[in-house]
């Protein structure tokens, strides 16, 4: 985790447009991931969680964001980008931001189960793959931590009042 007194205010102010990305994928009831990529202080590409609501797996924030900008700079490589993430990236993320050639990568919260930067695999710091992506955590932490779990925690209160009003409904 950084200090906040450490982390760039720029840092700061893409990871804040990123957390209002991720609202965006929560009012359509995914999991409130959002990512933003930012080339010379301009942002190039936004991303937003959609799997569900795209009927696609691979549809995930960095993967929204990543299509949106190299379309926008025509190019499949992003040399000197940096991604704002709200999540630490997943193994699929990770390994199309290093494809990307993005420079650097900054995510706010570690994601313990399914994180593939820090948390499990450590895919940016594996010596086989062919470019280093360098990353900063914990930018804007408790905000997007808090983010999630406000997100799953209502989730698991509205499948708890389906699973109870569908026993009542056998009840009867």
């Amino acid at each position: 985790m950084s200090d906040s007194n450490t982390i760039p205010t720029t840092d700061q102010h893409w990871m804040q447009h990123a957390l209002k990305l991720a609202a965006k994928a929560e009012a359509l009831g995914e999991v409130p991931v959002g990512a933003v990529v930012v080339k010379d202080g301009e942002v190039v590409g936004e991303g937003w969680n959609q799997p569900i609501s795209g009927h696609d797996p691979t549809a995930h924030a960095e993967i929204m964001a990543l299509r949106q900008a190299a379309q926008r700079l025509q190019n499949y490589r992003l040399p000197g980008c940096e991604m704002y993430i709200t999540i630490e990236p997943c193994t699929m993320c990770s390994g199309a931001i290093v494809h990307a050639r993005i420079s650097r990568v900054i995510f706010a919260a570690p994601e313990p189960k399914a994180g593939a930067v820090l948390s499990n695999g450590q895919v940016f710091d594996a010596e086989h793959m062919n470019h280093r992506v360098t990353y900063t955590s914990g930018v804007c932490e408790e905000e997007a931590v808090g983010q999630i779990q406000a997100f799953f925690k209502r989730r698991r209160a509205e499948a708890k009042a389906l699973k109870k009003g569908a026993s009542r409904s056998e009840d009867k």
